[in-house]
């Protein structure tokens, strides 16, 4: 790497002590609050204090805004205090870098709280996903954070799997533009972003969170690996968390192939490379391939690990710095990671330590009474409206209820504001541990959304249920079920039921979806099936509203339903949304990006298998999705004309793609292009259908527009049977679909000519796309 002559003489004045202590960060307070990491309340057994940590300077400050409720002001006299401390007790003062959550919004009280990654993900608009990337990353500069921990790369392979919502989905080309959109969006205001979690966590075994991970080499490659490489080639993230499994017995947080060879050597990766919560103590204490924390901290810098978070369990053992001054290896692996963090320091003015308190302190003097500007709602409001996704629709919708109809609202999520908001929020990850403490963002709930959006309209409403048993309290199942006689007699009386189930996002078994929060079912929680079951039993049309981090099989309920309609969590602007959508003053636009599967045992699945992955006479399991990925309906018909492709393209080269798709309906819409590709002969399987690329397009009633889409052929790379990177020629087949499973055009066959071709770090790896009139 290229290293400043002001870093490299940095280096020389440091002490081996000093030298890791620019390699940890410290939690301070983190037993304040609740359980928010793995094993935190075993691992963070004593709060550190900052003088004794800090001795001989610090790498980072974990938290300061997201432990517990931190107004702006307080927040950042509290960064102004750490950093003069670190000016005039250090021998040689270096700035702290401050890192946050960022996931759904920076994870601070007052801030704004925008939808969950798989909401971004049903959207499919990068540009959206990169204008809220940039808000986020205002809001965190306007408090003196450096750093935020996100996005969530991970490729979904099981529904079970808690940390669904984190994701952006099941497809890596999906995954890796959206990702990028956010990292530019949040690396354009001097934030570091984070792509996590490097690489294979979401394909533990059932679904269990922290499981063992089976993958194949050439599926880690194709599909795992594919949105960290274009968020480091493309997007130039800053940063790269590993993930907490091992891969074929070789825990990430210690593999030199992953952090070295192929993050840095292979990919030219730059940045640096923080470890998840205590993963680096977890090669002792979880995987059992470390003889002590200092082992640990050795194996893991030798890898390629940079910064320890959120504390410094390993790498500030006394053992590991003796291991440094006596291990040739280890003291040459010490000065390249310090000169990683220092460079990354340099870059955020950080080795200016008078500057940066200089900074902070002009920071606070205009400090916000909050960090939810209308601008950042305008955009939180954009993105929930159009990540809600209409599943089905027998015509009841959109609604144009008389004066006085009776809209009977039935279901634990529908006035609950907390049922909006991801594990990542603030709400759902730090005040579910401060009971009575006012979120201060406005959040309305689907109650109050629906009754502002039909004000003549008489709105009752009964919970039914609540979304599961307390888990602390359980109680009977009757208990459960006490709601239910009013909720049916509220249905008898009413013209339409909306009917709003779903799940409580929380943490380690404190809700029913977000980290550690893994299911055996994928039925709704606790007993909301039954009681949908018996308001359609009741006969009053129902629209059925499903607000979770997960999809669930919920076939046999809409297959009754007069409509459903799903919202992954939409954020505080998530009820207008909803409400705007069933109106019909918002024409629903979002599109599935995960697979509605139609039972449990079909998990894991994905609609990127091979030919043996699809259905067939051979096995009683019908692996048919209930909605295919991409599905997504609207209030107007779209079609697609004049698809034209070439009949031969080169290896090394471009698929050039054209198209016009017109919108058929009285009312302006957005259509989502997806295409689809399929390599009809590999040297071995391929899927046999892969989103090849997408975009949406806005179109006002009646309108036409043109669709270019530049394809490189690289977009059919894959990893041989040499585990090589390559193009092969002949013939792949392309077509445009309304979802995976749905052709929109007929398909058509491009032949990819010349030799097999060796995909190189410079080959194209996106689709350019052009929107004409």
């Amino acid at each position: 790497m290229n290293t400043s002559d002001r870093v490299a003489a940095l280096i020389d004045q440091l002490t081996i002590p000093e030298k890791i202590a620019q390699l940890y960060g410290v939690w301070l307070g983190a037993n304040e609050g609740g359980v928010v990491a793995p094993d935190m309340d075993t691992q963070a057994d004593s709060a550190p204090e900052f003088a004794d940590f800090a001795r001989d300077g610090l790498s980072q400050l974990t938290r300061v805004f997201g432990t517990k409720p931190v107004l702006p002001a307080k927040g950042l006299a509290t960064l102004i205090g750490y950093q003069q401390w670190i000016r005039d007790h250090t021998r040689v003062p270096i700035g702290i870098l401050a890192h946050e959550e960022c996931l759904t919004g920076l994870a601070a009280w007052t801030a704004t709280t925008y939808p969950t990654p798989i909401a971004w993900a049903a959207s499919f608009n990068p540009e959206l996903t990169r204008a809220m990337g940039a808000a986020i990353g205002t809001s965190m500069s306007r408090v003196g954070v450096h750093q935020g921990l996100a996005p969530v790369l991970d490729v979904v392979r099981d529904a079970r799997w808690g940390r669904v919502e984190e994701t952006m989905g099941e497809d890596p080309y999906v995954i890796a533009t959206l990702g990028a959109g956010y990292i530019e969006g949040l690396q354009s205001t001097g934030i570091i972003a984070t792509a996590k979690h490097f690489v294979g966590y979401s394909n533990s075994r059932a679904g269990r969170n922290l499981a063992p991970v089976h993958i194949g080499p050439r599926e880690l490659a194709d599909v795992f690996l594919f949105p960290f490489e274009v968020a480091v080639r493309d997007a130039k993230v800053g940063s790269v968390m590993p993930a907490y499994v091992d891969l074929d017995g070789v825990p990430v947080h210690g593999d030199y192939q992953l952090l070295t060879q192929r993050l840095r050597r292979q990919w030219g990766f730059t940045g640096t490379v923080v470890s998840d919560y205590f993963g680096v103590a977890f090669l002792l204490k979880e995987h059992g391939v470390a003889a002590d924390l200092a082992d640990a901290a050795a194996q893991a810098l030798l890898a390629g690990m940079d910064v320890e978070l959120p504390t410094g369990d390993a790498f500030r053992t006394p053992e590991f710095a003796q291991a440094c001054a006596d291990n040739a290896a280890l003291s040459d692996a010490l000065d390249t990671a310090v000169a990683r963090v220092l460079t990354q320091k340099e870059a955020l003015g950080l080795l200016d330590i008078d500057a940066e308190i200089s900074r902070l302190e002009a920071l606070l003097a205009d400090a916000p009474a909050t960090l939810d500007p209308p601008e950042h709602r305008a955009i939180a409001q954009e993105l929930a409206e159009q990540s809600i996704i209409l599943l089905s629709n027998d015509g009841v919708l959109p609604l144009a209820p008389r004066p006085g109809a009776k809209i009977a609202v039935i279901g634990p999520n529908a006035d609950r504001s907390s049922a909006l908001f991801g594990c990542y929020s603030f709400v759902n990850h730090v005040l579910m541990h401060n009971p009575g403490v006012d979120s201060k963002i406005a959040a309305p709930t689907i109650l109050d959304g629906l009754r502002a959006e039909f004000p003549e309209a008489e709105i009752n409403y009964a919970q039914g249920c609540p979304v599961r048993p307390d888990p602390e309290q359980p109680g009977a199942p009757e208990e459960q079920r006490a709601g239910f006689a009013a909720a049916l007699d509220l249905a008898g009386q009413a013209d339409l039921v909306i009917a709003v189930m779903g799940d409580q996002a929380g943490l380690f078994g404190k809700g029913t979806s977000g980290e550690g929060c893994d299911v055996d079912s994928l039925d709704l929680p606790g007993v909301q099936g039954e009681l949908l079951d018996a308001l359609l039993a009741v006969g009053t049309p129902l629209v059925l509203l499903t607000i979770t981090g997960r999809p669930y099989a919920i076939g046999q309920f809409t297959d009754r339903a007069a409509a459903s309609i799903q919202a992954f969590f939409p954020g505080e602007a998530g009820a207008g949304a909803v409400a705007g959508v069933l109106s019909g003053r918002i024409n629903p636009s979002g599109h599935l990006p995960l697979s509605v599967p139609r039972s449990l045992g079909v998990l894991p699945y994905s609609y990127l298998h091979p030919k043996l992955g699809d259905g067939s006479g051979v096995s009683s399991i019908d692996t048919t999705p209930q909605f295919s990925f991409g599905h997504g309906l609207s209030y107007t018909s779209f079609s697609i004309e004049d698809f034209v492709t070439p009949a031969t393209a080169p290896t090394q080269g471009f698929i050039d793609v054209s198209l016009r798709v017109r919108n058929n309906g009285d009312r302006a819409g957005a259509c989502l292009i997806q295409l689809y590709g399929h390599d009809t002969v590999a040297c071995v399987t391929r899927p046999m259908r892969q989103l090849i690329a997408y975009t949406r397009v806005e179109l006002a009633a009646g309108q036409t527009k043109t669709v270019e889409l530049t394809v490189p052929a690289a977009r059919f790379a894959f990893h041989d049977r040499a585990m090589c990177q390559v193009v092969e020629p002949g013939a792949v087949e392309l077509w445009c679909g309304w979802d995976c499973d749905h052709p929109a055009t007929d398909v058509v066959t491009v032949e990819l000519t010349g030799k097999t071709t060796v995909v190189d770090p410079d080959s194209t790896r996106l689709v350019g796309v052009r929107i004409g009139s």
